[in-house]
């Protein structure tokens, strides 16, 4: 590793000591940012798996149930039923706080679930689809936050990432090199000061 191109002086000496104070502390402190940031990851990425299982689990009963309604009364009258059927529904955007720092996310406000089953028009069956979906719905924009999120959190987890590498592998072995250039240096003025100093001492003398 090769040192940092600065004069051997005492006060570069105190500079690259304190540049190496500074440099470790700050290892030190992203080094635990990414272990906080790799356990949030994964505490995120076990619950999309876990969503990914509701969301499978919720498909196979609600197209299923869709079919079946199709089948039984025919797509004019299931289009009629949708058309009857109105809901609306909020975006916004919201911030999350994940590892002590903030992401972006989308947050979907679902309005309340009402039934229209009756003896005219609409039946059970309609109640049961709508019910199916919206629950799927409820989920696909749960992952869809969450998922928006985890992408964020491994791009900060792999830039601080670099920035521990940097430090480790760069930063400081490169400033303890300098550090420990510059004070050999020192040390070997001080002895030859000390010879020069001897010499005429004992010059003087005789």
């Amino acid at each position: 590793m090769a040192k940092l191109n600065i004069a051997p002086t005492k006060s570069n000496l105190l500079m690259v000591k304190e540049q190496l104070a500074i440099s470790v502390d700050g290892y030190d402190l992203l080094e635990q940012k990414r272990e906080i940031l790799v356990m949030e990851l994964m505490r995120l990425v076990e619950k999309v798996k876990l969503l990914e299982r509701d969301i499978e689990a919720t498909i196979q009963t609600a197209y299923p149930a869709l079919r079946n309604m199709l089948m039984s009364v025919g797509g004019d009258r299931v289009e009629r039923i949708a058309h009857a059927v109105e809901y609306k529904f909020t975006m916004k955007e919201k911030l999350v706080t994940v590892g002590g720092m903030n992401f972006s996310s989308i947050d979907v406000e679902l309005p309340k679930k009402e039934l229209f089953c009756s003896f005219m028009g609409t039946f059970a069956d309609s109640d049961k689809v709508m019910s199916d979906f919206f629950k799927l719905l409820s989920l696909l924009t749960e992952m869809a936050s969450i998922r928006t999120i985890v992408w964020r959190l491994a791009g900060e987890v792999k830039k601080t990432q670099r920035r521990v590498n940097a430090l480790d592998k760069m930063v400081i072995p490169q400033t303890r090199e300098t550090k420990t250039y510059i004070e050999s240096v020192l040390e070997e003025r001080d002895r030859e000061n000390t010879f020069v100093l001897k010499s005429l001492k004992n010059h003087k003398n005789k």
